[in-house]
């Protein structure tokens, strides 16, 4: 278990602030994570990897020459803010472009492409990739929809030393996209992690067994199997990676390839270099050639106890940039010379905070509604923070109630600070909708983003809302959510709740309804649609590799989704009805 800590939610940003206070000599902090110590030069391609806390070295450990030229890093395990990337990714833009790089979880591919159409915005060329190695999470018929692990190194390493040779950002891509086509992980776990605070691991093993396929945010594994000796681990991993080639390798004999063989947390280095023996045996006498091979810690989790292989099939190009030299606090390869720290001046990637715009009397006096909603909505996931947690961690990664507590919290702050400036409703829900996001993170925080967002553009800062722009805003929302996370429903997600929950109050709404009783039928549907998502297989996010374990339990999500509805309901009723002078429309 995690046993070195002070308030669990600031974990996160206190080992940051320790790596950046240790490793002055590579990198130096800015705003949502790190960027080297030095400038990227003038012409080169900025490399910016990311994800949650909880997986050093990754990411910020791998921030230096030769790898990383910066990295956003989010709260433990959830994926770091459209901002926070956009901030790293300014800071480290040397006037050629930025190819931001993560793992592929549903979280980090919607943050950093909202990330990257925001430095778009502001003139910067920026593409994205996700690492999409994990054999166990998808079929090869299903490859894109794979979780990034370990294979996240060689792929990083790759793209980074392609920038670092001066390579155009197109060409920085294209290396990015063959690495990730020619590498492939798999891995097995004795024991679960335990995140900061929490007082049991996310997932268990029984004695004597092992969880094979797991991911490195606490996803149980997709089957079990005895124990077994370090050699059969070693067999393990190596056959199942042997089982899947590139298409455009033949066979394994007579080709090269990095390996790593990556701890999780808890297997010590000699366990590791025990079981590698083994492993580079049976390459061997499969005909493979190993090239700079990595053993100990590279994407880790927590204190799991739990290992994994991969392999990156080489060709001439990615052999040189997998052997050329690289110095990182965590990883070094070949020798350079001693960086020169730049002197540390204010960075410009720091955003002055927007002025109020201007607000009607009846927005402002709306707003107030607006604040105690969001004031009951953080309150109720305050109450039920543990009850999340327990359900997202039958087949997901257990953090959904940490993570809807983040956001609800640092909306509620944000609302609250803009409501004390004279803002409008549909101000508040804005600065609060980047608040929830930005401090959330994950696939959640962006999606709850989104909501509030759309809420706030249909109330706007002018007229009072009524009935019909809540339902308009409410509908925009449903719209939004499905847009930006792909899911349908049918999916077992938050759109089994906030579709019917949209639908419903749009209809209420038309047949003349009030609000507050518009609402009520509405919030009265959400608890039906969740209870009922107990019955469906998940098809999205993390726990679609799980998705019999969650069979008749119901989506996290959807269940927190139902909640809010009902609190908001409450706050309705409590307001005095001159808070909605056009509820009758």
């Amino acid at each position: 278990m995690t046993r070195l800590f002070n308030d669990p939610a600031a974990f996160a940003d206190e080992a940051l602030e320790g790596f950046t206070a240790a490793h002055r000599r590579w990198v130096r902090p800015v705003t949502g994570g790190v960027v080297r110590a030095t400038r990227t030069p003038a012409g080169q391609v900025a490399v910016v990897i990311g994800g949650g806390s909880g997986h050093y070295p990754a990411f910020s450990g791998l921030v230096g020459r030769g790898l990383a030229h910066g990295a956003a890093v989010g709260n433990v395990f959830a994926s770091p803010s459209a901002q926070q990337i956009r901030s790293v990714a300014r800071a480290a833009h040397g006037g050629a472009g930025v190819l931001l790089m993560y793992g592929n979880y549903a979280g980090d591919v919607l943050h950093f492409g909202q990330a990257a159409e925001r430095l778009a915005a502001d003139g910067i060329d920026a593409r994205t990739f996700a690492v999409a190695d994990d054999m166990a999470s998808a079929g090869p018929d299903e490859s894109a929809e794979r979780r990034g692990i370990a294979g996240d190194l060689p792929v990083f390493k790759a793209a980074a030393a392609a920038a670092e040779q001066g390579l155009a950002l197109d060409d920085v891509v294209r290396v990015a996209e063959r690495a990730g086509a020619r590498t492939r992980s798999f891995g097995i776990a004795f024991s679960g992690c335990t995140l900061p605070g929490a007082d049991h691991p996310l997932f268990t093993v029984p004695e004597a067994r092992m969880a094979v396929g797991l991911g490195i945010h606490g996803e149980p594994g997709i089957g079990e199997e005895p124990l077994p000796t370090a050699d059969e681990a070693a067999r393990l991993l190596v056959d199942t990676l042997l089982q899947e080639l590139p298409e455009d390798v033949p066979g394994p004999r007579g080709q090269r390839a990095a390996v790593v063989l990556n701890g999780l947390g808890s297997v010590k280095y000699e366990e590791l270099f025990v079981v590698y023996r083994k492993v580079a045996a049976l390459l061997g006498e499969a005909g493979v050639e190993i090239v700079d091979p990595e053993v100990g810690e590279l994407v880790t989790s927590f204190d799991m106890a739990g290992l994994s292989l991969t392999l990156t099939w080489l060709d001439e190009e990615l052999e040189e940039l997998w052997r050329a030299p690289a110095d990182t606090p965590a990883f070094r390869k070949g020798t350079l010379d001693a960086p020169v720290p730049d002197a540390g001046e204010p960075s410009a990637e720091e955003d002055a905070d927007p002025a109020v715009p201007p607000a009607s009397e009846d927005s402002r006096h709306a707003a107030a509604t607006v604040l105690a909603a969001l004031e009951a909505v953080a309150a109720t996931v305050d109450t039920h923070v543990e009850e999340l947690g327990r359900i997202d961690a039958v087949a997901g990664d257990g953090d959904h109630g940490i993570g809807m507590r983040r956001g609800s919290t640092a909306a509620c702050g944000a609302a609250a600070d803009a409501h004390a400036r004279g803002a409008g409703a549909g101000t508040v829900l804005a600065r609060a909708a980047d608040a929830w996001a930005d401090r959330a993170g994950g696939t959640s925080g962006a999606l709850w983003g989104a909501i509030l967002r759309s809420l706030g553009t249909a109330l706007g800062d002018r007229e009072a809302p009524d009935a019909d722009r809540v339902a308009a805003g409410v509908t925009e929302a449903s719209a939004a959510v499905r847009r930006l996370g792909g899911a349908e429903v049918g999916d077992k997600t938050m759109v089994d709740v906030l579709v019917p929950f949209a639908e419903t109050l749009a209809a209420a709404v038309a047949d003349g309804q009030v609000l507050t009783d518009a609402w009520d039928l509405a919030a009265t549907s959400a608890t039906e649609a969740a209870a009922a998502t107990a019955a469906l297989l998940p098809r999205k996010g993390r726990a679609r590799p799980h998705a019999e374990k969650s069979l008749g339990t119901p989506d996290a999500g959807a269940h927190s989704l139902a909640l809010i509805t009902r609190a908001v309901h409450g706050v309705l009723i409590r307001r005095p009805h001159e808070d909605h002078p056009h509820d009758h429309h």
